[in-house]
Parts: structure tokens; sequence; C-alpha cells
């Protein structure tokens, strides 16, 4: 186990704690020497964690502590680190920089062990950037949380143009696009709605509240099915 992780790991055992717990105790749960969780505790303490206590009597976290909410094992660390590479190759600007945003914040919160996870510049998303829609994919988030409808001049795979008043209820980013799933107004069905075929994208007046998890729903229990394309 990386050290990270065990600093992480010792702060829960004493959070758990009902009693001083040793460092024998400790290091047998996280197969590590005993030397070692000595070491991970002076460190913690050297963080200002509150762990009191010593050799052969145990260790106990001092009551009213808790943890940051930012304090990640390593290797949720390395998921985010990946989960924001990924957002960086989407063509929705409002996250990227949402990410870019939560990348500045999470360096400047968690310890220092956990920062270098981030910095360290090991962990890479690699393959074809999404190409900017012709529309901010910001409008379809918005409306998919506040239930909303939408406008859009669309144009399928042949060419044809058409208007549609949809229900959005998903937002799909795939390498190259992103498809809006949504309930179509014209179809009286579940279709997908791939962004570099919008031509126009505006929120309408009329709502759908409370609808849209039940158009989730039926969105997924035709996932064994071929999507339809429109």
């Amino acid at each position: 186990m990386r050290k990270a992780s065990r600093l992480f790991e010792i702060i829960q055992i004493l959070r758990l704690a009902r009693k001083p717990m040793t460092a024998a105790v400790m290091a047998e749960t996280l197969e590590v020497t005993v030397r070692s969780i000595y070491r991970d505790i002076a460190a913690l303490q050297a963080m200002r964690v509150p762990i009191e206590g010593g050799r052969g009597i145990g260790y106990i976290m001092r009551p009213g502590f808790d943890l940051p909410p930012l304090m990640f094992s390593i290797e949720e660390m390395e998921a985010i680190v990946l989960s924001l590479a990924l957002l960086e190759r989407t063509a929705d600007e409002e996250l990227k920089q949402a990410a870019r945003r939560v990348n500045r914040k999470i360096s400047g919160a968690v310890p220092a062990p956990l920062r270098q996870a981030m910095d360290n510049k090991a962990l890479y998303a690699w393959g074809s950037i999404a190409q900017p829609a012709g529309f901010d994919l910001a409008i379809v988030r918005r409306a998919i949380r506040d239930e909303r409808k939408l406008m859009l001049g669309y144009r399928d795979e042949l060419g044809r143009a058409s208007e549609r008043t949809i229900r959005p209820v998903a937002l799909i980013y795939y390498s190259q696009t992103a498809n809006i799933v949504a309930w179509c107004e014209l179809r009286q069905a579940i279709r997908n709605f791939r962004s570099d075929r919008v031509e126009r994208c505006a929120t309408a007046e009329d709502f759908f509240k409370g609808d849209g998890d039940r158009l989730r729903e039926l969105w997924t229990s035709g996932w064994t099915e071929k999507p339809v394309a429109v």
C-alpha cells in the first residue's frame, strides 16, 4: 500500500476506534510493518492531525476531528485526475473551465502526498478531441436540470432539416461529438440528437416538470435495442 493511501486508512481506523489502537494492530490490518505505522503517525501529527498516544499504549483520535471534505485515497485522486483530463477532450467549454477550477481547488486543499498525484503528469487521456458544437452545450445541461423544453433546428444524416421541440433528459459525451437524449414531440418517442447536426438551440417557454425521471426510465428500458437514429 502506498504511503498516501496508508495515511488515509490510518485516519479512518482511528476515527472509528472506540479505544486506543496500537501500532501493531494497525500494522496487521494494513499489512505493513510496525515501524511504518510509527513513521506514518509522526507524519500525520506533523500535518496537525490530532492523534494522541504513544508506543506501548496505543493511539486515539482527539474527539471532534473529522476528515476534510477533500481527503481522498491515492487511487481516488488518480480517478479524479483522469476524469478531469477526459473532460478536456469534450466540446463543452463550460465544463472544461469548471474542470480546471476543480483541479486548482483540489490541489490547494489536499495534503502534499496526494497533491503529487495531480502534479506528476503520469496519467493522460489520449485520442481525438471533440469538435466544438454550433451552440453552447451548457444550455442543454441547464435544460435537463430545470426540466425545460428546447427548440432545435436539426439536420439529419441525409441533410434533411427539421424543427424539433424536445424534452432533454441526458447528454452523452463521445470522443467526436455529444448526443442529446430527449423525448421528441414530433416523433413522439425517445431520440438521440447529435450536437454537430444541431443548427439552432434555444430554450422554450414550456417545462416538463416532474417527468424527467420517467423519460430516463423509458430511455434506459430500451438499452437492449439498437438506438434509433434521427
